[in-house]
């Protein structure tokens, strides 16, 4: 009797969570009110560096991810003003639990277990929970030259992303910070896992473009921009990418062809 009982709770709990993820996905992509994210800065090692950048940040540092979205939104049709704020938090002093490399489903799903009840713990902003949060963990280029990849859940809506310190990285930071932000909204990555090059179409911001390379721009979870089949550039800046069609869709800006 004690188990069946432990059992429904279990299952209580989990219809509870599964509910509320599904209420806040929803509010989040019907894209008829403004977002709310939280950046929560994290000094990722005991450089000077590392902790000087992390004291100095100011939302304005993050307004241009706000200012690309907004721009997005409306070249994909919606009238949306303001589709996102992002707000500051004070520095974390703790790193969220590692992602299992090469784990199974099951230890992924622990893994995304701990994430939330990691944020939960170590939010540090006052005030509601924001729709999205984005754990942002700030590396020296020095000490760490290449760094291991984001993470962007849609359970939970939360970002864990690995930046560079110094202000000669902010521009190309707010690029992976908009998309690991698009991941917590539905979207999927389109390069190729090995190669880190774009798929073709979907990982092409114009893949009706003739000659098809080089491209102008990158689409933002294509990653770069195509030079040639083999070949292509990270993006410095948010303004050279777009939200192609696949994404607008995944993120459902545009509904489904």
């Amino acid at each position: 009797m004690f188990r069946k009982l432990r059992i429904a709770i279990l299952l209580f709990i989990l219809a509870t969570v599964a509910v509320g993820h599904w209420k806040s996905s929803a509010r989040a992509t019907a894209w008829n009110s403004t977002l709310h994210a939280t950046v929560y800065p994290i000094a990722a090692d005991a450089s000077p560096l590392t902790r000087q950048t992390v004291a100095q940040l100011s939302a304005d540092d993050f307004a241009p991810i706000g200012d690309w979205l907004q721009n997005e939104v409306t070249r994909h049709g919606r009238p949306l003003l303001r589709p996102l704020a992002i707000r500051l938090a004070p520095p974390v002093e703790s790193l969220p639990p590692p992602y299992p490399t090469g784990g199974s489903s099951l230890s992924v799903a622990v893994w995304s277990l701990q994430l939330r009840y990691w944020a939960w713990r170590h939010d540090t902003a006052p005030g509601p929970r924001p729709d999205i949060r984005l754990f942002v963990l700030y590396h020296d280029p020095t000490i760490a030259p290449t760094l291991d990849h984001s993470l962007g859940l849609e359970k939970g809506l939360i970002g864990v992303v690995k930046v560079f310190a110094g202000r000669h990285a902010r521009q190309r930071n707010a690029v992976v910070i908009a998309h690991e932000l698009l991941h917590t909204l539905g979207a999927t990555d389109k390069y190729d896992p090995l190669s880190a090059l774009p798929r073709f179409p979907e990982g092409y911001a114009e893949p009706q473009r003739t000659p098809r390379h080089p491209q102008a721009l990158a689409e933002i979870m294509g990653g770069r921009i195509p030079i040639d089949d083999r070949r292509a550039t990270i993006p410095d800046t948010l303004e050279q990418t777009r939200i192609g069609p696949r994404t607008a869709v995944e993120t459902r800006l545009t509904p489904p062809p």
